[in-house]
């Protein structure tokens, strides 16, 4: 509050009158030793024309994941920050954590393109290329989750389409087909993989062509058809959105718009009241859901994420996809879980557990170290090209939501949501985690110094002897 009334250039005294309060009483306020009322609150927004969604507790909770994970950095070993710290920096001085964090984001690109030129120079290669300031995946990332995965004008848009083209569940290839051919002015044809040079899909704007490889099943093709449909007919909507100034180069406006057409294409397939209406009539039972609405798996799961329309929103989900070497490719939070920004994920997360048994529902029930509990579901995808020789490649994907939406899930049949014994202590990286008993953590927490005694063996190198 301090901050947001120095930046509009308001005296205590000023903005006190205005509010019809004492400066004392507001000063009060601005150093944590009164609550800020919601009329107040309300009042406040209107003088300094601001957003209420400013004093979000959501926004404060992933600023202070964030900047826990910034001073993780070994950069920061001697400092000794504590969460504390970081919670009572967060609280009173927003814009400066918002800064700090930019500048830690500055300080790892600067990093990498020192580790990249060091490599170019030891190899004799061309330095002209420039490393951007974050990676284009981060910023679109950011984006949706900005967005809270939800983009009210592509919903539109493809009910359009599906009220124009007539969409129903029967043949949806041919009916996307007859659409791109009447609507758009576009041919579409199938053809062999040799002759497709790995890819899958590809579209020629001269000859107003669309080319599908045949190794696209049913539902793949749908899909293909449908995003093809979304660049053509959405361009405006998808230029706006992602003329969006967190997206700061060229590279990550063109994967945004690849995001947002696929975000289209999972609205045409799987209509948003119509889809809703079945996951809560089915529980939410992903494999059923996808063989009604002919979409993979992983396609199911992220329609499940974007279904926040306001008053008529489903479950909110976290989701996150995986390799096996634990590099996270995809990640969105609706639930309030933080995904790690700068580090490898933790992993007693069931999602990793995953790749045990591939093809196969795993289940999980997590407690994070500020004692929120989450109810996960995690299951192995393959993605394949097709043919003996083709490369596959497999990820583990991870739904999950609050425990106390847990019961609206099938997969939480039979489970007891509240005994401690069937609870699984997570963190979310382990430079980031308060957890000292953990036998899998893999480098020292940021909370307590590292102790060696080389003497006694513990459950981990990390974890000092008198915890265990």
């Amino acid at each position: 509050m301090r901050a947001l009334r120095q930046r509009g250039r308001i005296t205590q005294a000023q903005l006190a009158l205005q509010l019809g309060i004492s400066p004392s009483y507001l000063n009060l306020i601005e150093q944590n030793r009164r609550p800020l009322p919601a009329m107040l609150l309300i009042k406040l927004s209107d003088i300094l024309q601001i957003d209420l969604k400013t004093f979000s507790t959501d926004a404060d909770i992933r600023r202070t994941g964030e900047l826990i994970e910034v001073f993780a950095d070994p950069l920061f070993d001697e400092d000794d920050v504590t969460t504390q710290e970081v919670r009572d920096l967060v609280a009173t001085s927003p814009v400066l954590s918002r800064a700090i964090v930019r500048l830690f984001d500055a300080y790892r690109s600067a990093a990498r393109s020192r580790d990249s030129l060091a490599a170019r120079l030891s190899d004799g290669q061309d330095l002209a290329s420039e490393e951007t300031l974050r990676l284009p995946t981060e910023e679109v990332s950011d984006l949706i989750q900005h967005h809270a995965n939800f983009f009210p004008v592509l919903e539109e848009g493809s009910a359009r389409v599906s009220r124009d083209g007539r969409l129903d569940t029967g043949d949806m290839a041919e009916q996307l087909t007859r659409y791109l051919e009447s609507h758009c002015g576009v041919r579409v044809k199938l053809d062999q993989a040799d002759a497709m040079g790995g890819a899958t899909r590809r579209y020629d704007p001269a000859r107003r062509e669309l080319t599908l490889s045949e190794v696209l099943r049913r539902g793949s093709r749908n899909f293909q058809l449908a995003y093809q449909i979304g660049l053509l007919t959405q361009s405006d909507a998808i230029d706006g959105i992602a003329a969006d100034p967190l997206l700061t180069s060229d590279e990550s406006r063109a994967l945004c718009r690849v995001a947002l057409a696929n975000y289209f294409a999972a609205a045409v397939l799987m209509p948003y009241d119509a889809f809703l209406a079945a996951a809560q009539a089915e529980r939410y039972d992903l494999e059923l859901l996808g063989h009604r609405f002919r979409v993979k798996f992983e396609q199911t799961c992220h329609r499940l994420t974007t279904l926040r329309k306001p008053g008529h929103e489903g479950v909110p989900f976290h989701m996150v996809r995986v390799d096996i070497a634990g590099n996270i490719s995809k990640r969105f939070s609706a639930s309030g879980l933080r995904f790690a920004r700068y580090s490898g994920a933790c992993p007693r997360w069931v999602v990793f557990a995953a790749f045990l048994t591939p093809g196969e529902i795993r289940t999980q029930l997590s407690e994070m170290p500020d004692g929120t509990r989450h109810f996960w579901v995690a299951r192995t995808v393959r993605k394949a090209r097709g043919g003996y020789h083709a490369p596959r490649t497999e990820f583990a994907l991870g739904l999950g939501c609050e425990v106390r939406h847990a019961a609206r899930m099938i997969y939480a049949e039979g489970m007891n949501l509240h005994t401690r014994e069937a609870i699984v202590p997570v963190g979310v990286t382990c430079r980031a985690c308060e957890r000292m008993d953990c036998e899998q953590r893999a480098f020292p927490a940021l909370q307590h110094r590292l102790k060696i005694n080389e003497h006694v063996r513990g459950l981990s190198f990390y974890v000092p002897v008198d915890r265990c």
